[in-house]
């Protein structure tokens, strides 16, 4: 494991709002990753509601794309999430204590991995101040072909845009003005073990996997700073539209 100047990352954090740590965690830990996902995979999916598990196509088990809360699940996921190495950078990051929430697996699968549009995480948060970050961690190489993610930067300090209903299951709510002249984009190339973290205000996107072999697999990781608070009556309020609006998926 690499390490890192913590004044400086906060100070790029504070500017640009993400940053970038390559070899956050080394080979062997991700191949440990890997065999505990295709284990969850395997034994849990099959039982797990369906607001925990989307498809792009969901009468085709290998098109996978999401899975909530896996510490959930699994224990090995529980101690990644909490009292961890990513749980510490993210209080370095916000400058504060902070509360693990969610825990994701990411998959575009080869040609039927579709674009997440622009969004800013803080939307679906709901939270006062909005103060929270979003880690992704590649578990293989990732670039322009199979949908890197990419950034506007210094987003995080201009307050949250307009969204609407995007028909994308898993990010439902994208920006609706998105493409204006200062919406200038960075990305990077990740290989597996490298580490992006945003705000939770940066505007943010990722193109669909155009690879014909490529799969795109990583994990996200969430954490709110200790004086983040929700307006829990919104958030209970969406979180029962979007979970039925999942189920009539599920069925239809």
């Amino acid at each position: 494991m690499r390490t890192f100047d913590q004044k400086q990352l906060q100070e790029q954090f504070r500017e640009d709002g993400f940053v970038f740590l390559p070899g956050f965690i080394n080979e062997a830990e991700v191949e440990q990753i890997h065999l505990h996902l295709e284990k969850l995979i395997k034994e849990k999916v099959p039982v797990m509601p369906p607001e925990h598990v989307f498809y792009e196509k969901k009468d085709d088990p290998s098109t996978l794309k999401q899975l909530q809360t896996l510490f959930s699940y699994d224990d090995f996921f529980y101690r990644l999430m909490f009292g961890s190495r990513f749980e510490a950078l993210a209080s370095v990051l916000l400058d504060d204590g902070v509360v693990g929430k969610n825990m994701q697996y990411f998959n575009k699968p080869p040609l039927t991995g579709k674009p997440t549009p622009p969004h800013q995480d803080g939307y679906y948060f709901m939270l006062e101040p909005n103060e929270a970050v979003t880690m992704w961690l590649g578990l293989e190489p990732v670039n322009e072909e199979n949908g890197c993610v990419r950034y506007v930067k210094g987003s995080h300090r201009k307050g949250i845009r307009s969204h609407g209903k995007t028909g994308t299951l898993g990010f439902s709510q994208g920006i609706t003005d998105y493409g204006r002249e200062d919406d200038k984009e960075v990305w990077r190339v990740t290989k597996a073990g490298d580490l992006l973290v945003h705000h939770s205000l940066t505007i943010h996107r990722a193109d669909a996997n155009m690879s014909s072999d490529r799969t795109r697999k990583a994990l996200g990781f969430i954490y709110y700073a200790q004086k983040a608070k929700e307006n829990t009556a919104a958030k209970t309020a969406y979180q029962q539209k979007l979970n039925e609006e999942i189920r009539k998926a599920s069925l239809s």
